[in-house]
């Protein structure tokens, strides 16, 4: 293959599945082209390079950056011309697009080639005609040519915008892949030195971001590289808020921030936000929508609402999306006096007061979630549920639901990311709680119990009784380490 001017990867871990995918779509009959999108720093061109060097096509890549339409366009054209002349500098100044792109499949010729366009958002933004542009090529220009076309982004809003019916590259697009965090499994490439409570305590700051994984040290402590990382003032993460936020919103950010805030805080209805801002909920609705949109929010709705209520339901919460926002705005935002007068070992001292409760509510209660998925999807239930995730009224909250409406069965969890082994109370005041949970009629009802630090024997007695799973933390770790990516 063709690697002239590719950059050098960072670490490759796991992404079988996205590998996978992208060699499905490019054995499909015809050229593709391709939209990849997610959030700063997953990765993104990592698996993109990664796939093309296995794949084995001649591959030219360009990322873009914010600049003048003039220069897009002759930095995009350098990198086609020392593609096909290396070590040339005669590389001419185009007028247009079309002239560009005319050039490309010229250059190109008649040969079979991957062309991926990075950070394409970039080039739209600076230049908003080049979507329409590249509409016309794809459609006139390269049309008979052999060009595999993938375009990548992290703006992730103006990403799928591309796809919406009234954007230029509508219906143009014969495939789309987002690109997530690594998942928890993939901790142990990167931190193998780790025990599992440490990598679940790095998940809830990461996510499973591989650049932020890169960064950590083994052989250190968790809150050692959390405060080299990202409470210094000197830290290389320290503004990855503002950068992250900023890739994907243009105005208004204070606003959008302000609601990031609350929400971190513990705001989970738009009437609790509207309070806290002191403004009107129906003022912060459309916000929330775009943050959904964009991946940043998510809106939970109790795992008992039936599924054609969901949509309208009004119990509903709304969540961070990305970890690293959850620890930024939970812990950081708040103390940044401290970080700019580089007191970070007072502030690891008091995150430290609330960062049990902290993983314990977000990663872990999410992981096992995840965990009760995967064990559903090869059947090691009695039932397959239709949702999973957790209940919440006035009179209980349940970490842990797996709900089938059809055959009416359903199932109860709880999560302790407590230092001390669940003890019997935990098992029967999760059963007390039944009669508050049960949707109405006749329902077959299990009990799964999630420890950090085991069981008591009068707990695993207990749960004999009520025919409950006990799940620890190493099986935890063992169910997701089988699990590819």
């Amino acid at each position: 293959m063709n690697t002239t001017g590719l950059p050098s990867m960072n670490r490759f871990v796991g992404r079988q599945k996205s590998l996978s995918e992208l060699n499905n779509i490019m054995g499909q009959d015809g050229t593709q082209f391709v939209l990849v999108y997610g959030r700063r720093r997953v990765g993104k061109t990592t698996l993109l390079l990664e796939w093309a060097k296995q794949f084995g096509l001649p591959t030219i890549y360009w990322v873009a950056t914010r600049d003048l339409p003039a220069q897009l366009r002759y930095h995009f054209m350098r990198t086609i011309w020392q593609w096909r002349y290396p070590g040339s500098d005669a590389v001419p100044r185009l007028n247009s697009w079309i002239e560009v792109f005319e050039a490309v499949s010229q250059l190109i010729g008649s040969q079979e080639v991957v062309l991926i366009i990075d950070e394409f958002s970039y080039a739209a933004e600076s230049d908003p005609s080049l979507p329409s542009h590249l509409q016309a090529a794809w459609d006139h220009i390269f049309k008979d040519s052999k060009i595999n076309l993938l375009i990548s982004g992290s703006h992730i809003g103006m990403m799928t915008d591309m796809m919406d019916y009234n954007a230029p590259l509508y219906g143009r697009f014969t495939a789309q892949l987002p690109v997530y965090p690594l998942p928890f499994a993939a901790l142990a490439n990167f931190l193998p030195s780790y025990s599992a409570e440490e990598r679940v305590a790095v998940h809830a700051v990461t996510g499973g971001v591989p650049a932020y994984l890169e960064r950590f040290n083994d052989n250190q402590k968790v809150g050692e590289n959390i405060r080299r990382l990202f409470i210094q003032r000197t830290s290389m993460f320290r503004s990855e808020p503002f950068m992250l936020i900023g890739d994907v919103i243009r105005r208004e950010t204070q606003t959008y921030e302000a609601i990031l805030r609350v929400i971190a805080d513990g705001k989970r209805t738009p009437s609790e936000m509207g309070r806290e801002l002191e403004l009107e909920p129906s003022y912060i609705s459309p916000y929330l929508k775009q943050l959904i949109k964009l991946r940043l929010v998510e809106r939970r709705v109790s795992a008992t609402v039936p599924v054609e209520k969901q949509t309208s339901s009004r119990n509903s919460r709304y969540h961070l999306a990305d970890a690293y926002l959850r620890f930024y705005f939970r812990f950081i935002a708040t103390n940044l006096s401290l970080v700019e007068q580089e007191m970070d070992q007072l502030l690891w001292q008091r995150i430290s007061e609330q960062f049990r409760a902290f993983i314990g509510a977000t990663a872990f209660e999410e992981l096992c979630r995840e965990w009760v998925l995967l064990k559903a999807r090869k059947g090691e239930f009695t039932f397959i549920p239709e949702r999973v995730g957790s209940y919440w009224s006035k009179k209980a909250q349940i970490d842990v639901v797996a709900i089938n409406w059809r055959d009416r069965e359903i199932l109860l969890g709880e999560c302790k990311w407590g230092t001390n082994p669940i003890g019997r109370s935990v098992i029967r005041e999760l059963f007390i709680k039944t009669a508050d949970v049960l949707p109405s009629g006749k329902w077959k009802v299990s009990f799964i119990y999630f420890s950090r630090a085991g069981f008591t024997d009068a707990a695993r007695q207990q749960a004999k009784e009520y025919d409950a799973q006990l799940v620890d933390l190493a099986e935890l770790d063992q169910t997701f380490s089988e699990v590819e990516d």
